[in-house]
């Protein structure tokens, strides 16, 4: 047996309660502390992550707000990061951008505002984080890079936090730099020396909330390393590199988990949790995504903290790292520190202990497999796990405890009937010590504190198919978001708008305002789109009022059995039935429009209304102008089902109205 050090007369001990073979673990504050706590996080964005959850009616919306925000409830989370929406793809869908022009501000566009009060409502010390996956076109002056004109990017990005404010009194604490391909130096030491100018000196920033090679910079560059105060990366794998330790900066794992949440995906982030800080020194950990509130379809589909993807029924699903979540986020609280005697358990798993220095004292235990704890990225080399019996001594300021409440999460993949945040009897501390015997695959929380809770509400409605038959005609006068409602913008961005011009039935339309590529990381189609309804549709019929605003090349489509979106929406094939203002139409296989099913005069033109009728059914469709059949029985082989769809010919202003898609 081995008892690391300590006398065999605790060894004798030890096996007298019960442990045929133990191990343990020392805890104490002697010698001092390890890093500072500061917190467990959720992503919101990147893109277009929280998109649907805007549309759920109360009480459910709420609900979903409840069980990731309200502190003892839920996953009671400590961080909120947000995409500062840069109008452009960024995985799921696209953001709108406060500043869509250089001469344009408007701090109400897209749904952050709004997530960003709701958790602070919830949670008034919850930390928000800013990020910009992509910019404006105007921002990068015709390049597809943020960074050459970095007084201009900073003033972007400055406006964003001075607008949060202002309109939203909303405080940000920290701001990311853009990092999916390079970073610009330069750029970090002027966005500090602004930052710190307009008396935003707690505005701390992240970089390069990507990798970890930023620290090579750091330890060569005085300034550079006082303007960053945190060092973030991106899907660490739970490792650090030895030049970030040295700059002796905070290392956050800034985007991590990005996994399926099945049980597997609980176990991923419940190993991550606790080994990002045992193996990495990472104080903070970020999941992307906070709830996965998009067409699951798209691409990562289900990789949030929970499910909310049908507002249409109101079901919402409290997924397995919810209350992962919980085992440390409801016990700890930024601030608090990591105690140095951290570690990983003799049979597989890990262990933490974190202490408010105030006497409360919180252990976090996992003993997750590797086939059970498996994340999307990076690979997870191969170790062993086997159930063991630990007992922890608590020495130091910890001597004096007597008792700690006790949470456990059982996997129980053979079984396939998991139990999460099961609140046990508490465990009597004895002469300092406290046993456990320890599965595979379970999670423990020993703690002092009394407050936690695993919140609940009535079940939600029961799950349920997009509707077969929807219409929208977006007369909305004060909407409360700037989309419509179940539409996912892929490429482009559709907003409500008001056309002062019209007094007829078009006053209230859906426009696309874009006229400028944006700067992106991802491959943004040539043509904008946004889509809606159930990804399994294959015979629908889409109709909608079109307006086009581009004289002679511009363009508009209504689609069917759309395939692809989020990053891959480029390559999307379906049914595109387009208009163009050269009087002249065409039916193409494919979003790109190089495969051609039908072609011909429509006698369209710019500024003038037209109504769109598609129908495909089996492997043929037909389409309709103003109600007249226009063509008819093109072959579609491919393909066989997809979502409903509008969007415009290129980068281009147009308006949609009156939209109805009925399914069969």
């Amino acid at each position: 047996m081995d008892c690391r050090g300590f006398s065999e007369f605790l060894c004798v001990l030890l096996l007298s309660a019960d442990l045929c073979c133990c191990q343990v673990y020392l805890l104490t504050d002697k010698g001092g502390l390890g890093r500072v706590f500061d917190g467990v996080g959720g992503l919101s964005g990147g893109g277009a992550t929280s998109r649907l959850l805007v549309n759920y009616e109360e009480p459910y919306r709420s609900q979903v707000l409840d069980y990731l925000f309200k502190p003892n409830f839920g996953a009671s989370l400590h961080i909120l990061k947000v995409e500062i929406g840069g109008d452009a793809q960024s995985t799921d869908g696209t953001e709108p951008s406060h500043m869509h022009y250089e001469n344009d501000e408007n701090y109400f566009r897209g749904y952050e505002w709004w997530l960003m009060k709701e958790a602070k409502k919830r949670n008034p010390n919850i930390t928000l984080i800013g990020l910009p996956w992509a910019f404006p076109g105007w921002v990068g002056h015709g390049k597809d890079w943020p960074y050459d004109f970095p007084d201009i990017t900073v003033s972007y990005v400055l406006k964003w936090i001075l607008g949060a404010k202002q309109y939203h009194d909303l405080d940000i604490d920290y701001i990311g730099i853009w990092n999916e391909r390079d970073f610009n130096v330069k750029y970090i030491k002027v966005l500090r020396s602004m930052l710190d100018a307009l008396g935003l000196s707690a505005v701390g920033i992240i970089a390069a909330d990507g990798d970890w090679k930023i620290a090579n910079f750091m330890n060569v560059d005085a300034k550079l390393n006082d303007s960053v105060e945190v060092i973030g990366a991106h899907y660490p794998g739970t490792r650090t590199v030895p030049e970030a330790l040295k700059t002796q900066k905070k290392l956050w794992s800034s985007e991590d988990y990005s996994t399926f949440n099945d049980e597997v995906g609980g176990g991923c982030w419940a190993r991550i949790l606790n080994q990002n800080y045992v193996n990495g020194h990472m104080t903070a950990t970020i999941s992307w995504n906070l709830v996965a509130s998009y067409y699951e379809d798209l691409p990562f589909g289900r990789d949030g903290l929970m499910t909310a993807e049908e507002p249409w029924s109101g079901n919402y699903v409290v997924d397995s790292p919810i209350w992962i979540t919980a085992h440390t986020s409801q016990f700890s609280q930024p601030g608090w520190t990591y105690l140095q005697t951290v570690g990983h358990l003799s049979q597989g798993g890990s262990y933490v202990a974190l202490t408010d220095g105030k006497g409360n004292l919180t252990i976090v235990i996992e003993t997750m497999s590797h086939e059970h704890s498996v994340c999307i990225r990076p690979p997870l080399p191969p170790f062993n796990v086997t159930s063991q019996n630990a007992s922890f001594l608590l020495k130091g300021s910890f001597a004096s405890i007597t008792e700690l409440q006790v949470w456990r999460s059982q996997f129980n993949f053979k079984t396939k009937k998991p139990s999460f945040f099961e609140k046990l009897s508490p465990l009597k501390v004895t002469n300092g010590s406290v046993s456990l015997k320890l599965a595979v695959d379970e999670v423990y929380t020993l703690t002092t504190i009394t407050t936690g809770t695993k919140g609940s509400y009535p079940a939600p409605p029961p799950s349920a198919r997009f509707p077969k038959t929807y219409s929208d005609n977006f007369n909305v006068r004060n909407p409360p978001f700037s989309e419509a409602p179940l539409f996912a913008d892929q490429t482009g961005v559709f907003e409500y708008y008001v056309n002062l011009s019209e007094t007829g039935p078009h006053v209230f339309t859906l426009r696309q305002v874009l006229t400028v590529r944006p700067v992106t990381w991802t491959a943004d189609a040539d043509q904008t789109i946004s889509v809606i309804g159930d990804y399994q549709w294959r015979d629908l019929s889409v109709t909608c009022d079109v307006f086009m605003e581009t004289m002679d090349k511009g363009g508009v489509f209504i689609a069917a059995r759309v395939d692809k979106g989020g990053q891959f929406v480029r390559s999307a094939g379906g049914v595109y039935f387009w208009v163009f203002a050269d009087g002249t139409y065409n039916v193409t296989n494919d979003l790109a429009g190089r495969s051609v099913l039908a072609e011909g005069h429509s006698g369209t033109r710019a500024n003038r209304w037209y109504t769109l009728s598609l129908t495909v059914k089996g492997q043929l469709a037909s389409g309709w102008l103003n109600g007249y059949l226009l063509w008819k029985n093109a072959v579609v082989l491919t393909p066989k089902n997809g979502w409903a769809a509008i969007g415009t010919k290129s980068f281009e202003l147009a308006q949609f109205d009156n939209f109805t898609v009925t399914a069969q």
